[in-house]
């Protein structure tokens, strides 16, 4: 993975809002600009008024859509970890090698979407505002592992009972070994900027040792 130069970046709450020609909605507009102000002042430094005013719409309105400060914060780490779920399929396996590419390809997506420019930016912001402020911290953890480990932790589960990894595997440790494994020290990196965001190809090949790793410290006792 290279090394980053910090910089500016022009990083937006969402991906896109449709076609070029589409105006963004008055709720695709409040979540960018709380994303703006969340970078510039912090959690606790913005304010709905200002977050209003760049998004040209009024206090009523974002209590009308969001309800609170709060609300905006929660659906914009809930709209990334939606869009997260659609990726992160986690079918029934059918056989070991079935095990191998689900665990392959949901941590390919995982660690590419966690390393994502806006994620990594909520990241800063609430480590920043930890101490004064844990709120946004407690949202992100919800909507982060929160949502991600329990969907990894059932699919071995249900891999066990089938008899498709190690009887002794326990699922909670063994997410728990394969998503250390996966992570490593990489969003760290990039959450300190040191190191750009991994590409696709370098999470798969993260994906791939963890899997390699991870179902050989529970090898079958028998062909399954």
């Amino acid at each position: 993975m290279k090394t980053k130069k910090r910089g500016t970046s022009g990083e937006t709450a969402g991906e896109s809002h449709g076609p070029a020609d589409a105006p963004a909605g008055p709720r695709e507009r409040i979540m960018d600009a709380t994303f703006a102000v969340l970078m510039e002042r912090g959690y606790a430094g913005a304010s709905t008024l200002e977050i209003a005013t760049r998004a040209k719409v009024s206090k009523r309105e974002i209590y009308a859509l969001f309800g609170d400060k709060r609300g905006i914060l929660v659906q914009m780490i809930a709209r990334r970890a939606t869009e997260m779920q659609r990726a992160l399929t986690l079918p029934v396996a059918v056989n070991r090698d079935a095990v191998a590419t689900t665990l392959i390809e949901f941590g390919t997506t995982l660690l590419h979407e966690v390393c994502h420019p806006v994620v990594t930016a909520l990241f800063r912001v609430a480590i920043a505002e930890a101490e004064g402020d844990p709120e946004m911290a407690r949202v992100l953890d919800e909507n982060g592992r929160g949502i991600q480990r329990p969907a990894l932790v059932a699919f071995l589960q249900r891999a066990s009972q089938l008899g498709l990894i190690g009887a002794e595997a326990d699922p909670e440790q063994m997410a728990g070994q394969f998503l250390s494994l996966l992570f490593g020290d990489v969003l760290l990196r990039v959450i300190l900027r040191v190191a750009e965001r991994p590409s696709r190809r370098d999470c798969a090949l993260r994906a791939r040792r963890a899997t390699e790793t991870v179902l050989r410290l529970y090898p079958l006792t028998s062909s399954a």
